[in-house]
């Protein structure tokens, strides 16, 4: 997708795509409800991605730039879709506020505008989902 045309376009665009992540995850919460680890939520909602061919890379390495050096400090966002959306799985039994700042981090670092916080340990997965868009200025 060509950004170049405006931030419209792109919004409209992750509005569709953060559409389809979510129907993935309920998809996966359905056939396996809460209880799970979350890298199983993990490797299923990437498994999930692949069979309706939504490009996604998983454990996606996020590095700290640090006076001007790139350090490889062990970060890395759970799944990155179309380069676009951060998406982090949880299985907690309630979404923190380290869990949202941890986010926060993850796109300020990562130059992205929009993230998914899924926590699969809920009964009703949309009880667990948190949206976060960043400004969306050209």
């Amino acid at each position: 997708m060509d950004f170049a045309k405006g931030t419209h376009n792109m919004f409209t665009h992750v509005n569709v795509l953060t559409k389809e992540i979510i129907g993935a995850a309920i998809e996966v919460h359905r056939h396996l409800g809460p209880g799970l680890l979350e890298s199983a939520y993990q490797q299923c909602l990437a498994t999930e991605l692949t069979l309706r061919q939504i490009p996604h890379q998983c454990e996606w390495p996020l590095p700290l730039e640090y006076k001007g050096l790139r350090l490889n400090c062990g970060y890395r966002v759970d799944i990155l879709v179309n380069n676009a959306v951060v998406v982090e799985t949880k299985s907690v039994e309630v979404i923190a506020p380290v869990h949202e700042a941890q986010l926060l981090t993850y796109m300020r670092i990562g130059g992205w505008q929009v993230e998914l916080l899924i926590n699969f340990n809920v009964l009703a997965l949309k009880t667990g989902i948190r949206r976060k868009v960043l400004d969306f200025k050209g």
